[in-house]
């Protein structure tokens, strides 16, 4: 049966998304291409193209992804290998992290995303009994984690190769291995972040701007400190629909990953509260489905797929809010 609570949320939270990207990018899309609607029509289309996908995927039976897991991973790890080729991928923001042909772009990580939670679902599903034995059931699946992470962050995008790492390591958690792996996990993580700060000094600089953005307003600090201004005076019901100014060349490209900052100037904490409970009412129902299944793959399937889009969302809101430094 499906979930009608669930579906409906995500239909409504997608269609405010779609208008809210007609009201944050106007502006730019008039100056850059002649027409207000340039942003708004093209989300248009994909959110048509995702709702048509997500009646005929809900009628695949779900087994079939695990028949097909190793294909997928496969072709997965095929498209991460092209895209970091000079000339098969094209930089964007500069990462080299699409293929694209015109203004249509595929992102190989978005793709990785699921072939990694479909694999790891059928893996752990698989040697469900090895869970206790840490070092045969944890060891194997984080080498293809630690692998696929590579990969991305030769693109680089530091910010989906984390949300990859943290969703699948939540998946791993939920099985209830052994408890102690967690620790020493996070301990090499904590070294590899350090790592992978020193080696990129944009990123030590990003570091720097989150503790102290006003140290380089027009440079590392600009994109928070913009996106602050249009958080700071939307009160509690905001300057109203259409009236952010900091859609006015202000904050860069604000119709991206920082269109939450202009629907807080725009609706609000008013309208941060009716996003957050949209999005938790999402996760809530996710969840749930998952812990009602019986069938193991299709139990960590639905938590791997739940604990992308959470750690997903949880990183744009505190990036946008300036809890923690920007991704990339």
């Amino acid at each position: 049966m499906k979930d009608k609570i669930l579906m409906f949320s995500t239909i409504i939270l997608s269609v405010f998304g779609l208008v809210m990207i007609y009201s944050s990018s106007y502006i730019w899309a008039e100056y850059k291409f002649g027409t207000p609607f340039k942003y708004a029509i093209n989300q248009g289309v994909f959110l048509i193209i995702g709702i048509v996908l997500m009646l005929i995927v809900s009628k695949i039976n779900y087994n079939l992804y695990k028949d097909k897991s190793n294909l997928i991973i496969l072709v997965s790890f095929i498209l991460l290998v092209l895209v970091v080729i000079p000339g098969v991928g094209i930089v964007r923001n500069g990462s080299r992290s699409w293929f694209g042909i015109g203004s249509f772009g595929i992102q190989p990580s978005e793709i990785s995303k699921i072939a990694l939670v479909i694999f790891v679902s059928k893996y752990l599903s698989r040697n469900d009994k090895e869970k206790r034995l840490t070092k045969n059931f944890v060891l194997p699946i984080l080498l293809i984690i630690i692998l696929f992470f590579g990969l991305i962050m030769l693109e680089p995008d530091f910010g989906t190769g984390m949300i990859i790492v943290c969703s699948l390591i939540g998946l791993i958690f939920v099985t209830g291995t052994n408890l102690s792996i967690f620790v020493k996990l996070g301990l090499v993580g904590i070294l590899g972040i350090i790592g992978l700060i020193i080696v990129a000094p944009y990123r030590l600089q990003r570091i720097t701007s989150f503790l102290n953005p006003w140290s380089d307003p027009l440079g590392s600090g600009f994109q928070i400190i913009q996106s602050l201004y249009a958080i700071g005076p939307g009160g509690l019901l905001g300057q109203g629909f259409l009236n952010s100014r900091q859609k006015h060349f202000y904050l860069p490209e604000p119709q991206t990953d920082f269109i939450f900052s202009i629907i807080s100037e725009e609706f609000g904490i008013l309208g941060v509260i009716i996003v957050a409970t949209l999005f938790i009412i999402i996760f809530y129902r996710c969840i749930k489905i998952a812990l009602n299944t019986d069938d193991l793959f299709a139990k960590y399937l639905v938590f791997g797929l739940s604990f992308m889009m959470i750690f997903q969302t949880l990183l744009n809101l505190a990036v946008v809010v300036g809890i923690i430094p920007v991704t990339g």
